[in-house]
């Protein structure tokens, strides 16, 4: 794997990662301190606010608890978009801020939405902080499942055609990185970032699905010397819509996926 594929491989959702090792541990197969280490590994300030029972902000450390009760398959990833609010409660708070982000947790009766922050110190260094925001629901919602089988074949339809049309838009043109990696992605690779207790099948999904999230984000970006007029972008949208629902709908299946 290229050092661009590996780096982006790296950098999964944080809700997806909060959901499939919150899921691990009410299983018993992962200790809290486990999860809190994942969670903190990456440099950055987790806080939550809104959490029913405070009336401050708490460190993510704090905030877990809340779900030592909960059974694994009250714990669920949901990836909204507009016009594709699967998994949503329905209208209210939470609905809002998920759209908003486009990802979230739901938890029995409690969500959880992460929103970065970006900050830069006096000294000119920039870094990030994570405030997750808490909502408590009227009540408990289980979200929406798919089937791993049926994600893992959609994903790969979506990838195929949209690498073909990407090669007739020339994608080389406007972020050259980019045609190389999503070729690459058309075979499954050995690394993830799933804990204990998730299958094979949802193992090699969650990392082809993770990489693939990243090099969207990174599509959507503007590139110089890219899409040259409207018609292009348009164009460019088109083609990477269907897979980026493709995406969205596999990193559901592999995190919501019953555990071993």
């Amino acid at each position: 794997m290229s050092p661009t594929a590996h780096a982006v491989t790296l950098t999964a959702r944080r809700s997806a990662r909060l959901v499939s090792w919150a899921r691990a541990w009410r299983a018993g197969l992962v200790s809290f301190d486990e999860i809190v280490d994942v969670m903190t590994a990456v440099e950055e300030e987790q806080h939550v606010e809104g959490l029913p029972g405070t009336w401050r902000e708490v460190e993510l450390r704090e905030a877990l608890p809340q779900l030592a009760k909960l059974h694994p398959d009250e714990i669920r990833l949901v990836l909204p978009v507009p016009g594709d609010p699967r998994g949503l409660p329905g209208p209210g708070p939470f609905t809002d801020r998920a759209l908003l982000a486009g990802e979230g947790v739901l938890a029995s009766r409690l969500g959880l939405v992460p929103e970065a922050r970006q900050h830069t110190s006096g000294s000119g260094v920039t870094f990030t902080t994570v405030q997750w925001h808490a909502f408590e629901l009227p009540e408990a919602f289980s979200g929406y499942q798919i089937e791993l089988r049926e994600a893992e074949a959609t994903l790969s339809l979506a990838l195929a055609e949209a690498t073909t049309q990407l090669v007739k838009l020339d994608v080389a043109q406007w972020r050259p990185e980019l045609a190389g990696e999503l070729a690459a992605l058309r075979k499954p690779t050995g690394e993830s970032d799933l804990p204990a207790g998730y299958d094979q099948r949802a193992r090699r999904l969650y990392a082809r699905a993770c990489v693939l999230d990243r090099v969207l984000t990174l599509a959507g970006q503007a590139a110089p010397g890219g899409a040259l007029n409207t018609v292009e972008m348009r164009q460019r949208e088109e083609a990477l819509r269907p897979l980026a629902t493709a995406c969205r709908e596999a990193l559901v299946a592999a995190c919501n996926s019953p555990l071993c």
